[in-house]
């Protein structure tokens, strides 16, 4: 299975510019993602965007089962992903945002209400959206590889 991991940052695609690797970025939740997608035997792909790039683009050049976007979620004027990718969705998952918070709740209390974590399917593949810290990318990939497959085989019937 092939994951690509889009880290949506401005600021540090301004700094880093285009980079292939979380290292080359200094980013520590991309790195998580993709460690974790490499541990359960798939294969992951990084690219750094900034906030609100159009995932229909990224899709197009896209031959990945999945499509993982950390960051760019949080209440700022500058966290563009969901207004940029939740129009473009054609279902939507929203139990893996509620199931997010939820879990949240452990690791950050009632902050987790803030989270806009999210899913849904795009041109037959699922895309989650999460937030750009390294606890809720671990969180998130966590819940994302434990369901991935059957998520797949329910897309795919």
């Amino acid at each position: 299975m092939i994951i690509d991991v889009v880290v949506a940052s401005t600021s540090r695609f301004q700094k880093f510019g285009s980079v292939k690797s979380p290292s080359e970025a200094e980013d520590l939740s991309g790195k998580v993602i993709l460690e974790k997608i490499k541990a359960a035997g798939h294969t992951a792909r990084y690219a750094l965007l900034p906030d609100g790039f159009v995932l229909r683009e990224a899709a197009k050049k896209s031959d990945a089962d999945a499509i993982v976007i950390c960051g760019g979620t949080g209440l700022t004027h500058l966290d563009l992903t969901l207004e940029a990718i939740e129009p473009l969705f054609e279902k939507t998952l929203p139990g893996f945002g509620e199931i997010f918070r939820y879990k949240s709740l452990d690791e950050v209390g009632s902050r987790a209400m803030l989270t806009r974590a999210a899913a849904g399917i795009y041109h037959g593949r699922p895309v989650f959206c999460l937030p750009g810290s390294p606890g809720a990318a671990r969180l998130g990939i966590q819940l994302i590889l434990a369901e991935i497959e059957h998520i797949l085989g329910h897309i795919r019937e």
